[in-house]
């Protein structure tokens, strides 16, 4: 059996920290470092170095390219001020290094906070520059009029839009009423010697709902926001008991030609008794496409691989695109796996005439969530209008799966 060992990426980059000698060496409010591309180009991918804590408590942070003088937006995380984030936008040609110097102040940037995460009580809306990318779900949302309440959720995201505005989610298809834009739990489980299901709500004996908005920012580099679930086994005899506290954070940063999306998933055990899943051909992160792709001869799914529909199903890709034309406009959506995620990389499940997917970790066999083991998951979501270029996204995956190293100079 496989035990789950967590692995959380500290940011986004390789970092060198900082020694005892180096804190004492630097002046203290100002870090230099150096981003080195290594053997490839890199361009348009979000970057991250971790803070010393004179830069971490600083009311507020400027950073500047030192080559060129030119001030670069950065913001700090919410939930980790220790991590900084920047969007490298000039091409570093590989081979090449860049550097820049971050600076404490008293004196606020005018930056536009250009990804804004506003709550209204019951969602989430994410804007990148006035446009709306994606909507979280934090208060139960019930199936359409006529069908069954027991098909209601919350904790999924829909609608998702492509930068020119086309929907590429479905929160309740006729055909699966229980697939919700993203959303993510586990088919063939036991908890307690109880079999779980907490995919097909149909059964009664499972399902997932939202808990709490642990945070939200929005800023000039990324908007984002942490929220818990809770995956809650049910009994017509007893009340719902809580079996897994998941943790969500979506980080959407500011880019208008394709919107990137980061959501790292953490499950714990909610009692101190294990979950096990067994093997089964689906259940995991999952991603339900618009109605308009059933049937469609333009709609498919395409995997780094070359894959698609016909050949692709339980393959193991870095990334899977699901593509189609909505009103009548091609466009699509990129999922890729993080390499810390287990089994990397997880078994896809391929639907054969239905526009989801899934990256399913239990296809190669039986796991184990146990207490005080989380299990993480990471994504990045690249969402596009037109074709999706597999070179382009080959590109984008190594940039998310072996980033290029910050260096701490001084």
């Amino acid at each position: 059996m496989n035990r789950i060992v967590p692995r959380l990426l500290a940011g986004l980059c390789v970092i060198v920290q900082l020694n005892d000698a180096t804190v004492e060496a630097r002046s203290r409010g100002t870090l230099l470092i150096e981003v080195q591309a290594g053997d490839t180009d890199r361009q348009e991918m979000p970057l991250s170095v971790t803070l010393p804590d004179d830069l971490s408590t600083a009311k507020y942070i400027w950073m500047q390219r030192v080559d060129t003088g030119t001030l670069v937006a950065a913001q700090r995380s919410v939930d980790d001020p220790a991590q900084c984030y920047w969007f490298l936008r000039d091409v570093l040609p590989a081979g090449q290094a860049r550097r820049y110097r971050i600076s404490a102040s008293d004196i606020q940037h005018n930056l536009d906070k250009h990804v804004d995460v506003a709550d209204n009580s019951k969602a989430l809306n994410v804007n990148v520059r006035g446009r709306p990318v994606l909507t979280y779900h934090t208060s139960v949302v019930m199936p359409p009029e006529g069908l069954d309440p027991i098909f209601q959720r919350s904790g999924f995201i829909h609608p998702l839009r492509t930068p020119s505005g086309h929907v590429l989610t479905e929160a309740f298809p006729e055909d699966h009423l229980h697939q919700h834009g993203i959303f993510a739990a586990w088919v063939k489980t036991t908890f307690e010697g109880r079999e779980i299901d907490f995919w097909n709500q149909k059964g009664g004996t499972g399902t997932v709902e939202h808990l709490e908005v642990v945070s939200s920012a929005s800023g000039p580099v990324f908007g984002e926001f942490t929220v818990k679930l809770r995956h809650l086994a049910l009994s017509e005899s007893s009340e719902p008991t809580a079996v897994l506290d998941e943790t969500w954070t979506v980080r959407v940063y500011d880019r208008s030609d394709v919107y990137v999306i980061d959501l790292i998933s953490e499950q714990n055990c909610a009692t101190d008794k294990p979950l096990s899943l067994h093997e089964y051909h689906y259940g995991g992160m999952a991603f339900r496409g618009t109605s308009q792709w059933l049937d469609q001869d333009g709609s498919d799914f395409l995997t780094s691989e070359g894959k698609s529909r016909a050949d692709g199903n339980h393959s193991r890709p870095h990334w899977t695109d699901a593509f189609g034309l909505v009103d009548g406009q091609l466009c699509g959506v990129t999922v890729l796996q993080h390499p810390s995620n287990i089994r990397y990389p997880s078994p896809v499940r391929l639907h054969p005439s239905k526009p989801y997917f899934v990256y399913t970790p239990v296809a190669l066999g039986e796991m184990m969530i146990e207490p005080n083991q989380p299990l993480v998951s990471q994504y990045r979501y690249i969402v596009h209008d037109g074709p999706v270029d597999h070179q382009h996204t080959s590109n984008a995956s190594l940039n998310y799966t072996a980033p290029p190293m910050v260096k701490i100079i001084d």
